[in-house]
């Protein structure tokens, strides 16, 4: 398949579920050989839990964020032998690292010792109960952030954008009063939904901060090169190609919003006519959708979809 005007994107957190890319490492053995190396790395047989496993299992995120990092990295080490050099990349939240080593910016064994880090982190930074997240349908940013500034002035709430996924799509985080506060606001001004959503982690949002500061050393101590593809980073929408720059990105990003629509505006922007979604589900795909019509998506949720992408 000719890689012009193409760009990839790969799916971070949530787009997990028992029995995904089955078909794929039971005939790929590229795949296979990548959840292998994954698995010795974490000493965890992550076939046998994707296989076995149920969907509690694969929520917890010590184990989504290297799991969902290895299942985006084992389907692009297949499609990139016939997918050269895209006009660009993007992951949404921790998708972003597996653009990482799709750029070859950072290894795939320094991308997992990343994300086992930053999920540890993570996880242990608000006790279970305390954190929310809520997506709100049918509201602008701006009226949500005049929500969150309203709610914050609570000291007991904290609240703010989490993701901005697509123009009627926003993610809300933070802990438990600032969400259901926001969420009865939310329903008042007018919104179509606001439901809370089942995540351990209020990712994404000011109580990470601690997290951010954290991660830093270890960040510091991978080491990176200039990428060889353009990235998009979740921060900014923006490219980079300082490498202290890219590292400060990665742990803004920990704590800031993810605006996924920017991003798929600076790509179409590019005059990119195809998105590739390098993972499993295919959410990023109905965003797209959502965001750029026009643009053609192609998800990789099955292997016949495989199959299809690589007989063009």
């Amino acid at each position: 398949m000719s890689s012009n005007k193409i760009s990839v994107v790969f799916p971070g957190q949530g787009s997990q579920y028992p029995q995904m890319l089955a078909q794929y490492i039971d005939n790929l053995s590229l795949v296979k050989n990548t959840f292998d190396e994954s698995s010795d790395l974490l000493g965890i047989d992550l076939i046998k839990l994707l296989k076995e496993g149920s969907k509690e299992d694969l929520a917890k995120t010590e184990i989504t964020q290297p799991l969902m990092l290895t299942a985006d990295i084992a389907l692009w080490n297949q499609i990139s032998q016939f997918i050269n050099a895209p006009t660009c990349l993007a992951g949404h939240s921790l998708g972003e690292y597996a653009a990482l080593v799709a750029s070859e910016t950072i290894s795939f064994k320094d991308a997992l010792a990343l994300v086992i880090e930053r999920s540890k982190l993570m996880q242990s930074a608000v006790p279970e109960g305390e954190g929310g997240i809520a997506a709100i349908i049918g509201l602008e940013e701006d009226e949500i952030n005049k929500i969150c500034l309203e709610v914050n002035q609570d000291k007991e709430c904290l609240v703010n954008v989490a993701n901005l996924n697509s123009p009627n799509q926003i993610v809300l985080s933070g802990n438990k009063q600032g969400i259901e506060k926001a969420i009865d606001k939310c329903k008042l001004l007018g919104a179509k939904r606001a439901i809370p959503l089942p995540m351990s982690v209020p990712a994404h949002s000011m109580l990470m901060k601690d997290v951010a500061d954290k991660f830093v050393s270890t960040i510091e101590s991978i080491e990176f090169t200039t990428p060889k593809i353009p990235i998009i980073h979740n921060v900014d929408s923006s490219f980079e190609n300082d490498i202290a720059k890219i590292k400060t990105k990665l742990v803004k990003q920990i704590y800031s919003s993810v605006r996924w629509v920017d991003t798929i505006k600076t790509i179409t922007n590019l005059k990119v006519t195809t998105i590739i979604e390098c993972g499993p589900s295919k959410v990023l795909c109905g965003l797209i959708k959502r965001i750029s019509p026009n643009i053609v998506t192609i998800d990789l949720d099955t292997y016949d979809n495989y199959l299809e992408l690589s007989n063009e």
